[in-house]
Parts: structure tokens; C-alpha cells; sequence
């Protein structure tokens, strides 16, 4: 008998550089953006074993996060969030993701604004 996924992986503040943005000048430069993520996972595997090919890599996560997010550009950080999501559970087989998209200062300076959106199922 399979039991729920209960536990977590998180990783907090991933600050990438991108060009994401709605208005002429945001497509012309680079600004942050800021990852915060849940990811389940089944740590009582990697665990037993002591072995990162039974965990999930969080090192691999934030690596293959930076390489697309630095070299996309989207004016929605919608589509943004919702293309992370699918990597993350397309290529390492996260089955539930909660995934906190933060675009600092994009309506004023000390103000930030974002999504927050979750994908897939906790329970798988």
C-alpha cells in the first residue's frame, strides 16, 4: 500500500535575472525575479539510502530553474510560473509543486508583486 507524500523539499529565494515584462522598456532590460518552491517528495527514501539518486537533487532544481529562466523572456509572470511548474514536474517528476514567483519593484519601488500557483497533486 502506497501512502500520500507528505513531505516537502524547499527551496527559498532563488534569485534569477530575466527580461519579463508587459511595456517597451521591461523587454529591453534584465530585472530579478525571486523563486520560492515546495516540492513533494519522498525524503524517507533518500534517507534510508544516504544517496542523491534516491532524493530529490535540489542542486539539479536550481541549476536547470536558472539556465531557462536567465534565458527566457515572457511578458507574464503567469507564464512564467506555470512553464517552471511543468519543468519541475516533467523533467524531475515532482508530483505537486507550490511555486511563489516574486517580481520585486514592478509597480514602484518597494513594492512586489507575483503569483503564487500550485500543480499536480500532493496526494499521489
Amino acid at each position: 500500500m502506497t501512502h500520500p507524500l507528505q513531505d516537502i523539499v524547499f527551496i527559498r529565494g532563488l534569485t534569477i535575472e530575466t527580461t519579463i515584462g508587459i511595456h517597451d522598456w521591461e523587454k529591453r532590460i534584465r530585472r530579478p525575479v525571486i523563486l520560492d518552491l515546495e516540492l513533494a517528495s519522498d525524503c524517507a527514501r533518500g534517507a534510508a539510502t544516504d544517496r542523491i539518486a534516491d532524493a530529490l537533487d535540489y542542486d539539479a532544481v536550481t541549476r536547470r530553474l536558472t539556465q531557462f529562466v536567465s534565458e527566457s523572456r515572457f511578458e507574464l509572470v503567469e507564464t512564467l510560473a506555470e512553464r517552471c511548474a511543468a519543468i519541475l514536474r516533467d523533467e524531475f517528476a515532482v508530483p505537486w509543486v507550490r511555486l511563489t514567483l516574486n517580481k520585486p519593484g514592478a509597480v514602484g519601488a518597494g513594492v512586489d508583486v507575483g503569483v503564487v500557483i500550485e500543480r499536480g497533486r500532493r496526494d499521489a
